[in-house]
């Protein structure tokens, strides 16, 4: 038979003996020490450092005292004081009087930051490079070109505090950063219908993950810039940032309503869930230099329209409403924005309304009395009336427009004209 282990729960097991700690050795804590010193003769060499340090202080020689002067400063004293400071002053970095977290001090200087704009080669965030470059702040221009140009920026090549990195938001990027403003987007329908699927899907939800990611990691503040047409076809005139909009999601134009909608969605979760420092901007229908001079919207559409001598087009009966601000009024809002103390989200726009055919008249006006107006079909989904109500950005951050439409267009109309007729010289000469 096979042998089995039996336990018999009744039986008495041996109990094994309790354990006890071996009594501990005097002299224990003044025994090592001296072991250690008298091991490989350490003793005797800080014996001999110790007499060397001793000769040495003992032999060197000493400054002979002064007589002892009145520590009340005198008139020279003060002079000699100024100078100093008025020089260290001179040699010092430039600085600028804007304060991102409230007023400085007088006689304190401000420190430049170091920013990332994404889209900074694009029509707005060209300008607002040059904004944030001329306050002293160091930027860096993140861009992959799709709709922004190297022209834009070109001017700021050999400035130490201007970086120019070509890179797509939608992969990851690791940089350390102060502020992101988060411009990266093709806001022209010629633009964003090209490829829905890129605007939406990358652009505005992983590029916009990206760059609140690399905001969290970093501590940086994040500012992104929205669209009035989160509000899509607005039932509500003026349009308030309380308004939760009338937007079709399966329309040509919902790749970007809603890219932006998520967009704004995942900025407050950071802002809530990882305690991100954001601000949200809807950034309403804008103008200026370095449009883009055939992206579809409205205003480049008529200037280019009106340069080259074609019929300005105006879709369906030409009374849908715009309103229309200079790209140096939304600069000044960003920046107003960024360095506030609010979230938002924020109008910025300019309240004046104008219909098409208004818009229409005031180009002619500009460049050519006897531009033709031509009517076309309306496009699907185009919004009936659009202006903004801005007295939140009133009261909270002390912004309002101040370029009128027949103020800043001649502006435009300076820089389109150079690079229309530059373009057709250019192409005019490699075709012959």
């Amino acid at each position: 038979m096979g042998s089995e282990l039996i336990y018999r729960r009744h039986e008495n097991q041996p109990v094994p003996d309790t354990y006890s700690p071996k009594q501990p050795k005097p002299w224990l804590a003044v025994e090592r020490p001296v072991r250690y010193l008298l091991r490989e003769q350490r003793l005797l060499f800080v014996l001999v450092g110790m007499a060397l340090a001793t000769l040495v202080f003992t032999l060197a020689p000493r400054a002979p005292l002064s007589p002892v002067k009145s520590t009340r400063p005198t008139t020279s004293d003060f002079t000699a004081l100024e100078s100093l400071s008025h020089r260290v002053a001179f040699e010092t970095q430039p600085s600028y009087s804007f304060n991102p977290g409230g007023k400085i001090p007088l006689g304190l200087k401000r420190k430049g930051l170091r920013i990332v704009v994404t889209g900074g080669a694009g029509f707005v965030g060209s300008h607002l490079v040059d904004r944030l470059i001329k306050r002293g702040d160091s930027v860096i221009v993140v861009d992959n070109f799709f709709t922004g140009r190297k022209e834009n920026v070109m001017h700021h090549f050999g400035n130490p505090r201007f970086e120019l990195i070509r890179h797509d938001v939608v992969e990851p990027l690791l940089l350390e950063v102060d502020q992101i403003y988060h411009l990266a987007c093709p806001a022209s329908p010629v633009h964003y219908k090209f490829n829905p699927c890129v605007v939406w899907h990358k652009t505005n939800v992983v590029g916009t993950l990206n760059m609140l990611g690399l905001a969290k990691r970093v501590g940086a503040r994040f500012l992104l810039t929205s669209t009035s047409e989160v509000y899509g076809d607005p039932l509500q005139h003026p349009q308030v940032e309380t308004y939760w909009g009338n937007v079709n999601p399966i329309g040509v134009r919902s790749c970007y309503d809603e890219g932006k909608r998520t967009a704004e969605t995942l900025t407050m979760d950071y802002h809530r869930g990882a305690g991100v420092e954001v601000r949200i901007a809807r950034i309403f229908n804008t103008y200026g230099p370095r449009m883009c001079i055939d992206d579809g919207r409205v205003v480049s559409n008529f200037v280019a329209q009106a340069l080259r001598k074609e019929p300005l087009t105006v879709y369906g009966d030409g009374k849908q409403t715009r309103s229309f601000q200079y790209v140096s009024d939304l600069v000044e809002g960003l920046i107003r924005l960024m360095e506030g103390e609010h979230v938002g989200p924020f109008n910025l726009g300019n309240p004046g309304e104008f219909t098409m055919l208004e818009l229409a008249k005031v180009v002619q006006e500009t460049i050519d009395p006897n531009a033709r107006i031509e009517f076309r079909p309306n496009t699907e989904d185009d919004p009936h009336k659009r202006k903004p109500d801005i007295t939140r950005a009133k009261e909270m951050l002390g912004w309002e427009p101040k370029v009128a439409l027949r103020q800043g267009l001649p502006l435009m109309v300076k820089d389109f004209r150079t690079r229309v007729f530059g373009d057709q010289k250019e192409a005019s000469s490699v075709a012959s």
